[in-house]
């Protein structure tokens, strides 16, 4: 009989039906090692969504709210290691909620006897900025989180992914506007020379979690940087100008005139892109992060032209 180690361990992925976790899922099921390692418990919100129904057949799909403490009970039962996001609040207090979430999931697992837990979170930029940009409540709550996970009596690892290569696709006001003279803008009150690290959340977070699911101790403890690299804002004009056919160019404008075309949150977003041209997205030391992050990746991330060429964006 096989002994207890080469039995599959249960992995619970939250956000199974986003971006984060989906990528995560379909990772481990298309890798050959890990899909013999890992058997996949899928929680969800809800049941009944179609997303959660695709989900059917090819994972154990099972309910769980974070603000509901007894079906996270039920969730965690028996389960070995946990991939554990929380989804960005963009309301007063948000940074609070998430920091809750996280919190909520942590001590379940640990009371569960979980022996690992990856955590989906971000820098502090009140930390990276030495408290000169404090207003960035969705990098806060995770990090608070983090700091909170990184002292129980668990096994961890910590994935800090980078701007989101679909916020372009998913948030209109970052995408280029069309000027007048026909030129499409893309508009920041930062340098259009300050780098950015950027991901395909959706087709490359896998890469980096099934990476510390095939060596969960050699991470321990550690954190991916994850990005396929830094990109400038000219260098992202250039790759949308190749991939679309339109002229597209990087202007900086006012951060007045940037906070007026962001319908929502507009001192938090201004913040977080002052801070990353100011202090770097990760730090003084993003560009080595990041490159650490991509050299142990279990597969190459995708490129922005990639990911521009598989997701067309749409100018019209």
């Amino acid at each position: 009989s096989e002994s207890s180690s080469n039995m599959p361990k249960t992995l619970a992925v939250f956000g199974a039906t986003g971006k984060q976790g989906r990528s995560v899922l379909d990772f481990v099921l298309n890798d050959p090692e890990l899909s013999q390692k890992y058997e996949i418990r899928a929680i969800t919100r809800d049941l009944d969504s179609e997303k959660a129904k695709s989900l059917r057949g090819k994972v154990q799909v099972v309910q769980g709210d974070v603000r509901d403490r007894a079906s996270l009970e039920k969730a965690l039962t028996g389960v070995h290691t946990v991939f554990a996001m929380t989804n960005p609040i963009f309301a007063p207090g948000g940074g609070e909620i998430e920091y809750d979430s996280a919190k909520a999931i942590a001590d379940v697992a640990v009371e569960k006897s979980a022996e690992y837990i990856i955590f989906s979170t971000l820098p502090s930029i009140a930390e990276i900025s030495g408290g000169k940009y404090t207003q960035a409540s969705q990098f806060e709550g995770k990090a608070k989180a983090e700091r909170y996970i990184r002292g129980l009596p668990i096994q961890s690892a910590f994935y800090w992914p980078g701007f989101f290569m679909e916020n372009f696709h998913a948030i209109p006001f970052l995408a280029p506007q069309q000027a007048p003279d026909g030129k499409y803008v893309l508009a920041r009150h930062t340098s259009p020379k300050a780098p950015v690290p950027y991901i395909d959340a959706g087709g490359d977070t896998g890469k980096f979690i099934g990476a510390i699911l095939a060596e969960p101790d050699r991470f321990e403890g550690k954190t991916f940087c994850a990005a396929t690299a830094q990109y400038t804002l000219e260098e992202v004009a250039a790759v949308m100008s190749r991939t679309t056919g339109k002229t597209v160019v990087a202007q900086q404008v006012p951060v007045a005139e940037f906070k007026k075309s962001t319908p929502f949150t507009p001192d938090l977003l201004a913040e977080t892109f002052s801070a990353g041209e100011e202090f770097g997205y990760y730090g003084p030391d993003s560009e080595q992060l990041v490159a650490w992050a991509v050299e142990n990746a279990r597969g190459r991330p995708s490129t922005l032209e990639e990911f521009l060429q598989a997701h067309p964006l749409q100018l019209v």
